[in-house]
């Protein structure tokens, strides 16, 4: 049995300034492979995203992109 680790990485996203903001975007980067939770906070701006395993940046991008933000890229 192989011990699974997981990566947590903290993105700066701008546009968020409610609840609905947060979930759209926790919405798009859920649905990127090996993600197992997001924590969008639209009062810092952050996103903080466990995965399997780091995730390709342009592939966060255009998933906040999807949503109707701007990834600014890592915290």
């Amino acid at each position: 049995m192989s011990t699974q680790t997981s990566v947590t990485t903290v993105y700066k996203v701008t546009g968020m300034t409610c609840g609905h903001c947060e979930g759209a975007v926790s919405a798009e980067i859920s649905g990127l492979d090996g993600v197992s939770s997001v924590k969008a906070a639209a009062a810092t701006g952050e996103v903080t995203v466990t995965s399997a395993a780091p995730l390709d940046e342009e592939q966060v991008r255009a998933a906040v992109d999807e949503a109707g933000y701007d990834l600014v890229g890592k915290s």
